[in-house]
């Protein structure tokens, strides 16, 4: 076996494992249990019972598991740990926190916050936390130490290592940081090879040698104990590094381990600037990566992930970054820095080596930049002058003997090539990688390591941390992770297709026979190559190559036919070459350590572009039926599809042919489609690839915060100097007393020449005045020095103005916000209105969608200048505020919504952009009528309403000099009311106005307002005209979508995937914005995150952005990634939104909920601590009633094994449980017998599998039954994140272990979906044992564990949630079932008497629709590594 593959170990439990009595369970209840006497650590116990049976087993992580999930360290090691603890006591708290860490748990909140540290200690939380970090501080010191151990096994070194690289990824953790910054301070180059090494870097930059300097007086002033820890402190990087150098001779298994952990170390180190900064100059000092390449271990052909972690290493140690500053290197400085270099090498080999390297002075750099040229010309050299001129160069050659570090030729001349030779850029790499898969790309060595990851070895990928070296950097370590996850799920569909299709070979003509049948696959002969079109000036492969194929769909059912008809321009399909000889006879859903291509029959793949579908007779298949004669439709034989292939892959192909390699397209039997969503990876990754290579920037104000450095708070208005003073706030309160709760912390005047309590609408002068902050002690402040007292904070200053007059007609009246902010959702209005960032957290239930809305709203009006574009991660999410944003005063032709899913909005026009130009030319019409009204009010003779521009004239000719006229006489000295009403010229066009227009006893100034007001009224008719104008003139669609886009829209919608797909698109037709706002923020990765950011092209080498909101709630779900990986290893799911938290950067967090009954709240409330509820939810009657025939408003129910039968999987990873579905189903039959409208039941679950059973169960028992009908929607909680609704049904499904939510985030969606009523369906000895669990448990575990249903009550109740009532336990799903079957029997009964009529049919289309996920029930459902996460619903 490869010493690549990954052990079976895969620490997966199950419920038994920690209730059945074996040797943990039985410690653990003895000793730290809910029932031990003590829980005083016993150290005989440690070391006996724990640590010796670990050792014993080798520390398998599946007993390690099993004591994590024991609570070992909440409830014993920390608890227990102080300064005498035992070695073996500090090891346990190492080895558990990297289970934590591994399970993607939270590892650091157990040194900080631990409750049972509270108990322990009887200590108030102020003191905890002091005590804490005594205790952490020690803990820490005490493991450095073991680090550094050489008698500890490797295995437990290799431990402590994941320790502290846990660590160094969590520096937003203020006691993490403490302990780790001084081990990476300028300290560490106390270890530099000599003093005239570290002038060196000192003269690069001079602030540099003020921080040695302070860093020496720092020790000199320390006494003697402080100065032992700073020297162990300098010491100690340089220690592992000898360390690790001694080890790369070695070779087992444990030591290989222990190395490519190492590397990763290295590596998280060289990939965030603090962490970087010394560190690098140390690893170049020592020559690492010349003394690994060179090492036994690096060249043993087994070795290929310790060979990829080092490849990984020297990308971050060789990035083009100044590691002072942190600014990227351009193409020309990198060139340039490695020219001085060269330069360098020559002036010292002409003055000291000038016989023998004169050459070498006198050639070009380009001669001597590559490593077989150079090495010629240092090969006279000898062994001694080599070394002098290592050392004339500044390169180290001598080194402590416990490296064990032999110095010879070798070595030499690899410290040299490696510093001389030019590298490729990260640009240049990252543009030569395909972008579209073959079968190398999906089978490389080091995309199956990613597949079979389980925690116990390193990955040579990059990891998305807090930070990022640069702009161009976070783009690289995002193309490699989306290009790695996007092949990882090609491979995986290719696979399961081929299994379902059964090729075999065909005896006699060794032909390929597919016995199987998969809708997305269909037999096909070669390919005809039609064109091959010369490359382009500068590159070396076809422009394009095209291809021709035919597709027999003649025995395919019309919906399948009909998929693959509906191909669109640019889809990829995949060409297969199968040849079941070559696949292995034991297919299996994993792999080998050495799985190919060709272990699955998959002899070569190549992708291609759709262009165009054809029918039989060569014509382009429109969406109208081809082939339809006389009312009857002959059913088409063939299709065919023109096809550009893959030209990088093409070039290799026939170069490979040339030299007597098979034709790849003469064996090319299969073609195969995947769903149009997931199979939009092509475009997105050459959207990361080409905004990598134009160095796409950052807004200034907002690229440090976007790297992670700085000042988190240094993008908020407050800290920006285009901030706003003074902003019109419009409807956004609702009256004065609104206005005053809204600013609890400020003074609210009004302007000297405004009367106390004025009216909306408001606007507010001073608001950039800074929130009062406590005063903060300086660390430099003296002790005797007096505080400066900040200045008071100024009052915010109101006036007020009488909004215009839009015109005398209903529908001119502007539509005005309702809702009254609190004064947290103001704070964010307020903050969102002005440039800068806004972080707004938004716990379920609290509005954020209206604020987003508000804010977009109140940008619309005060900057009609600027445009907005509008983000969400979801269409259901991005219809739901594009919904509210359509009710506000918002002008429709300036509202434009791109992407699928517009359909779906509730709105009477659409907003799609050949919508919103049919629209505008609808307009045109209904325009140019009036223009024809206005002509008879002035008798014009002429056909002024035939265009745009006849009307542009008649504006100018005729109704500008009426108007100019009209307010001459009005304005005139001595006019009275009357004479206005006379001397109006518009009498006749409003004529069909609201009568009378002038009252009789009108004054005349409110005579003059009306009059503005009708001609703003005419106004408008003109101005929306002249933007109409432009689409009469333009020809073709395309260019009027394009001109909306670019010039008529003002608030732009899109999904994130769609601005990642179309962003070249976008962008190249001149798309320009100012503000980004995205809804659900932390659903959506960072890349998608990033992408809207620069959907434009930079003016003046700047992104003119100026706001960017944010809106979300980290502690919901993140984005989902199949892939455990690049979930947890890689960080995948981190969205921006996350790390912005994570760094510090303020969030203004929604403080009150309106959706739930503040009982429901409760169970989801312990995650927001100042969560509070809105007074609707404490006064309105939903809220105060009791749920008709429950005794509780919310309950967990119990439900055991149904048949025999808990969970369950049809098909692997498709986890199903029929009881829980049954129980899911008979109380939605009951809620409906009561009466309760089946539109305000969901029906919810943790998985897909389950998903489809209950839509089966509904549908034989349900849906053709007037009584019961269907339920709103039956969906999955990933699904319904945002969404909300009055009754909720949630089925957990797993009766064997928790699954996936232990992550409570996706448990705390789940707990706050609903209004009035929630029933959970679920195994309760499953998840009490849960640690991570038990807040969110603890109050649906107070009540009874059945059914709980009362008698005599229809829907709604009279009875108050309070009341006390008899109620009737249901003992299990079939007690329910029969009780469901009586009711029903009596109800069809009444009915024949005629005592009551069927419920009427409810409208709810959406709720059975089987999504594309469903094809999965039975089979279908393609197969992943991780055994939760095929059903998360979704990928990213």
């Amino acid at each position: 076996m490869s010493r690549d593959a990954v052990p079976a170990d895969n620490g997966r439990l199950g419920v038994n494992d920690l209730e059945c009595e074996n040797e943990w369970t039985q410690l653990a209840r003895k000793y730290w249990g809910g029932t031990a006497r003590s829980r005083k650590v016993n150290n005989e116990v440690l070391k006996n019972e724990i640590w010796d049976v670990l050792d014993k087993e080798g520390f398998l992580f599946r007993s390690l598991l099993i004591l994590e999930n024991l609570q070992l360290l909440e409830n014993y090691l920390w608890p227990g740990y102080d300064d005498a603890s035992t070695n073996h006591h500090v090891l346990l708290i190492a080895l558990i926190a990297t289970v934590k860490n591994r399970e993607n748990l939270q590892v650091w909140g157990k040194f900080t916050r631990s409750v049972a540290l509270a108990c322990f200690f009887q200590l108030t939380r102020a003191d905890l936390f002091a005590k804490d970090g005594e205790k952490f501080s020690s803990l820490f010191r005490r493991v450095l130490s073991m680090s550094l151990d050489s008698s500890l096994a490797v295995t437990i070194r290799t431990h402590v290592l994941s320790f502290f690289i846990c660590a160094f990824q969590s520096l937003e953790n203020g006691l993490i940081r403490k302990e780790c910054a001084p081990l990476v301070s300028i300290s560490i180059w106390q270890n530099l090879a000599s003093e005239a090494a570290r002038e060196r870097k000192f003269e690069d930059h001079l602030q540099l040698k003020k921080a040695w300097r302070a860093a020496a007086r720092k020790f000199d002033a320390a006494d003697e104990s402080s100065q032992a820890k700073l020297r162990f402190d300098r010491a100690w990087l340089y220690s592992l590094l000898l360390d690790f150098i001694g080890r790369l001779k070695e070779s087992s298994t444990d030591y290989l381990v222990y190395c490519e952990r190492f590397l990763e170390f290295l590596t998280d180190l060289e990939s965030q600037l603090p962490t970087r900064r010394y560190v690098n100059s140390l690893i170049k000092d020592l020559n690492l990566l010349a003394l690994i390449r060179l090492s036994p271990m690096f060249n043993d052909p087994e070795n290929g992930l310790f060979r990829d972690l080092f490849f990984l290493l020297r990308h971050f140690v060789y990035f083009p970054i100044d590691d002072n500053s942190g600014v990227q290197h351009t193409q020309t400085q990198s060139y340039e820095a490695h020219c001085a270099g060269l330069a360098r090498l020559q002036r010292v080999s002409l003055k000291n080596f000038k016989e023998k390297l004169t050459i070498l002075a006198l050639s070009n750099y380009a001669a001597i930049d590559k490593k077989e040229e150079l090495e010629a010309h240092l090969h006279p050299l000898s062994d001694a002058e080599l070394v002098a001129l290592a050392e004339l160069l500044g390169f180290r050659t001598k080194y402590p003997a416990a490296s064990n570090v032999e110095v010879g030729r070798e070595l030499l001349l690899g410290v040299l090539l490696s510093a001389h030779e030019r590298s490729r850029t990260f640009r240049e790499t990252m543009k030569d990688l395909s972008t579209l898969p073959t079968e190398t790309a999906l089978y490389e060595p080091s995309l199956l390591r990613n597949e079979h990851y389980n925690g116990s070895r390193s990955l040579a990928i990059p990891k998305l941390n807090l930070q990022y070296l640069s702009v161009g950097d976070f783009l690289w370590r995002s193309f490699v992770l989306y290009r790695c996850e996007s092949f990882f799920e090609i491979r995986k569909e290719m696979e399961e297709t081929i299994k379902r299709l059964q090729p075999r070979e065909m005896q006699l003509s060794n032909d390929v026979r597919f016995d199987g049948f998969s809708r997305m696959a269909i037999p096909i002969s070669k390919p005809a190559i039609v064109e091959a079109a010369p490359p382009k000036v500068g590159c070396d492969k076809p422009a394009f190559v095209r291809a021709e194929i035919g597709l027999d769909v003649s025995k395919l059912a019309e919906s399948v036919r009909r998929e693959w008809e509906a191909l669109k321009q640019d889809d990829v399909v995949y060409l297969l070459a199968v040849d079941p000889k070559e696949s292995s006879q034991n297919l299996t859903n994993g792999h080998a350590a050495h799985a190919t291509s060709r272990d699955f029959g998959i002899r070569f793949l190549r992708a291609a572009e759709i262009e165009q579908v054809l029918d039989e007779d060569g014509r382009v298949i429109r969406d109208v039926s081809v082939g339809t004669a006389s009312g009857f439709m002959r059913r088409p034989r063939m299709r065919r599809l023109l096809v550009k292939l893959d030209t990088a892959a093409y070039k290799h192909d026939i170069a490979q042919k040339s030299e007597g390699q098979p034709d790849v397209y003469e064996r090319i039997n299969l073609i195969v489609r995947r769903k149009g969503r997931e199979n939009n990876f092509k475009k997105i990754l050459e959207t990361i690839q080409r905004l990598a290579l134009s160095d796409i920037p950052v807004p200034g104000w907002l690229q440090d915060v976007f790297l992670g450095y700085g000042d988190p708070t240094g993008a908020t208005y407050t800290k920006l100097s285009n901030r706003v003073d003074e902003l019109d706030f419009r409807d956004t309160f609702l009256d004065w007393k609104h206005l005053v709760e809204s600013f609890p912390n400020r003074v609210i005047e009004p302007t000297t020449d405004q009367q106390p309590n004025i009216t909306p609408p408001y606007i507010l002068h001073g608001l950039t005045n800074p929130h009062p902050e406590p005063p903060r002690p300086s660390k430099k402040r003296r002790r005797d020095e007096v505080e400066v007292p900040r200045p008071v904070q100024k009052a915010v200053k109101v006036s007020t103005y009488l909004p215009p007059n839009n015109g005398p007609y209903p529908t001119d009246a502007p539509r005005k916000n309702q809702i009254r902010f609190t004064a947290v959702q103001v704070e964010a209005i307020v903050s969102g209105s002005q440039p800068g960032l806004t972080v707004i957290v938004g716990p379920p239930g609290t509005g954020k969608t209206d604020v987003a809305a508000q804010i977009i709203n109140n940008i619309y009006h005060d900057f009609p200048s600027q445009r907005t574009l509008l983000i969400a991660h979801s269409n259901q999410a991005l219809n739901q505020i594009f919904q509210k944003i359509t009710n506000l005063d918002i002008d429709e032709r300036h509202l434009l919504r791109l992407g699928h899913g517009e359909e779906d909005l509730e709105t009477d026009v659409s907003y799609s952009k050949h919508g919103r130009v049919e629209s505008f030319l609808d307009k045109r019409g209904y325009y140019l009528a009036e223009v024809d009204r206005l002509a008879a009010n002035f008798q014009a003779p002429g056909a002024h309403g035939s265009s745009c521009e006849t009307a542009g004239y008649f504006n100018s000719v005729y109704v500008v000099p009426a108007w100019s006229k009209f307010w001459d006489n009005a304005n005139a000295p001595g006019t009275s009311a009357s004479d206005i009403v006379t001397s109006f010229p518009f009498h006749q066009y409003f004529s069909n106005a609201p009568q009378p227009l002038f009252a009789p006893d009108i004054s005349k100034e409110h005579a003059l307002y009306v009059a503005r007001g009708c001609q703003r009224h005419v106004e408008r008719i003109f101005a929306e005209l002249e933007d109409i104008r432009p689409f009469e003139i333009l020809r073709t669609s395309r260019d009027k979508a394009n001109y909306l886009l670019i010039k008529e829209a003002r608030i732009i919608a899109m999904t994130s995937t769609h601005a990642a797909i179309r962003r070249q698109e976008i962008a190249d037709v001149g798309f320009h914005y100012d503000n980004v706002i995205m809804e659900e923020a932390a659903q959506i990765t960072e890349i998608e995150n990033f992408i809207p950011l620069a959907l434009q092209n930079p003016k003046d080498g700047h992104l003119p952005l100026q706001r960017v909101v944010l809106c979300g709630d980290h502690l919901q779900n993140s984005p989902i990634v199949q892939n455990l990986a690049f979930r947890q290893f890689a960080n995948l799911e981190q969205s921006m939104f996350l790390r912005f938290v994570r760094l510090g950067v303020p969030t203004i967090n929604l403080d009150h909920q309106g959706r739930a009954r503040p009982s429901i709240a409760e169970l989801y409330q312990w995650r927001y601590p100042k969560l509070e509820n809105l007074p609707n939810v404490l006064t309105e009657t939903e809220y105060l009633r009791a749920n008709a025939g429950f005794r509780y408003e919310y309950q967990l129910i119990d439900v055991p094994d149904y048949k025999g039968t808990g969970e369950s999987q049809p098909t692997p990873h498709y986890f199903q449980n029929l009881g829980e579905a049954e129980y899911a189903v008979a109380i939605y039959q009951y809620m409906r017998l009561l009466g309760y409208p089946a539109s305000k039941i969901s029906i919810l679950t943790t998985y897909a599998g389950q998903r489809a059973l209950i839509r089966d169960v509904l549908g034989h028992r349900c849906a053709r039954n007037r009584l019961f009908g269907l339920p709103r929607l039956v969906t999955t909680v990933d699904k319904y994140q945002g969404e909300q609704n009055d009754y909720i049904i949630l089925s957990l499904v797993r009766t064997t272990r928790v699954g996936y939510l232990r992550d409570i985030r996706r448990l705390t969606v789940a707990l706050s979906r609903a209004r009035l009523g929630l029933y959970v369906l679920g195994r309760r000895s499953v998840f009490e044992p849960c640690y991570e669990l038990r807040e969110a448990f603890a109050k649906l575990f107070d009540r009874p564990n059945q059914l709980l249903l009362t008698t005599g009550e229809m829907f709604p109740a009279e009875r108050l949630l309070g009341d006390e009532v008899e109620a009737t336990e249901m003992t299990g799903v079939e007690h329910l079932g029969q009780y469901v079957f009586e009711m029903t029997k009596a109800k069809i009964e009444s009915l024949k008497a005629g005592e009551n009529a069927l419920p009427a049919v409810e409208e709810t289309p959406e709720m059975m629709q089987l999504d594309e996920e469903d094809e999965g029930f039975g089979g279908e459902a393609p197969a992943v590594e991780e055994d939760e996460m095929e059903d998360f619903d979704g990928v990213t």
